[in-house]
């Protein structure tokens, strides 16, 4: 049997402040009990949109449609993704990887990594946008036509994948990268461009967390600020080590630390996801989403274990 990452959720309700790593929790969403994988098919580095109560997006790495749910538990196929397949990367093999969706003004902008596996020095970040989250998404807001915002030559971070959109008191962001550190860098008024230009952006950008991690999200609870990550190796089916933490900080730009005080630039972390005796590689969750009743959710993937 094939390994593939299969989906799966966990209620947070409380767990920012625990740093919980119980992935079993069994809590409602509207009413429904749920109990984890959510998937029998891949869903890689998922990303989440919430439009309204009942009405969930999900984008992944490698698919070439948009899914969609009502209660967060049972997914159909919608659209494509795409109108045209991005084409910035041109390495054999190059695929869309580890989008993040989010609304800018009136569009949709997806962010996306574009790479070929094992080829980090040509990876890069594009974008598309769209009048719904249901898509397709076009490249017509790119740099260049073809999918691309920057390549990692250009804002010089090898291994340019991994972004996540984050804006803060009005000033739009994005975070990204993948072992070889974590970094920031503004985005303009319409999170379309590099913020002035990709010069300006290669000499400003801010290093945020250290050379353990890829897969970052930020999100913003009271007077902290918390910054999700994964370590280990994600894509070796049952040797995968893949984890998921997190660390909090008072700002933005960090530092980012655990329990102790110790800083993710210093590759400190606390885990809040685990592998168990029955599933492996849980990683690259996405953003947290709140349901209709209040209660918070993190999606994320695993490998389950070959029975």
């Amino acid at each position: 049997m094939k390994s593939k990452y299969i989906l799966f959720a966990l209620a947070l309700t409380g767990a920012l402040a625990s740093c919980s790593d119980d992935d079993n929790n069994k809590k409602p969403v509207y009413s429904n009990p749920y109990s984890n994988p959510l998937t029998d098919y891949s869903v890689g580095d998922p990303t989440i949109w919430k439009e309204n109560d009942h009405s969930f997006y999900v984008y992944a790495t490698n698919t070439s449609v948009i899914r969609k749910s009502q209660d967060l538990i049972h997914w159909t196929d919608g659209g494509p993704m795409f109108a045209k397949k991005p084409t910035f990367v041109t390495e054999s093999g190059a695929a869309v990887w580890a989008p993040d969706i989010e609304k800018v003004g009136d569009k949709f902008i997806l962010y996306y990594a574009m790479s070929a596996m094992g080829k980090p020095a040509t990876a890069g970040i594009g974008i598309a946008s769209a009048d719904s989250p249901e898509g397709p998404f076009t490249l017509d807001i790119s740099v260049d036509g073809k999918g691309k915002l920057f390549t990692s030559s250009e804002i010089d971070v090898r291994n340019s994948i991994d972004p996540c959109f984050f804006e803060d008191n009005g000033q739009k962001w994005l975070v990204w990268g993948s072992f070889n550190g974590l970094y920031a860098v503004k985005l303009n008024a319409d999170g379309t461009r590099v913020y002035p230009d990709i010069a300006t952006a290669k000499k400003e950008r801010v290093q945020v967390a250290g050379t353990a991690f890829e897969a970052p999200y930020i999100h913003k609870r009271g007077d902290y600020y918390y910054m999700f990550a994964s370590v280990g190796s994600c894509c070796n089916s049952m040797l995968s080590t893949y984890t998921t933490v997190v660390g909090r900080s008072t700002s933005f730009l960090g530092p980012y630390v655990n329990k102790n005080g110790e800083s993710m630039l210093d590759n400190k972390y606390e885990v809040l996801i685990r592998a168990n005796d029955r599933f492996v590689g849980p990683g690259h969750n996405s953003e947290i989403v709140t349901d209709s009743e209040g209660t918070e959710w993190i999606l994320y993937h695993r490998y389950e274990r070959h029975t």
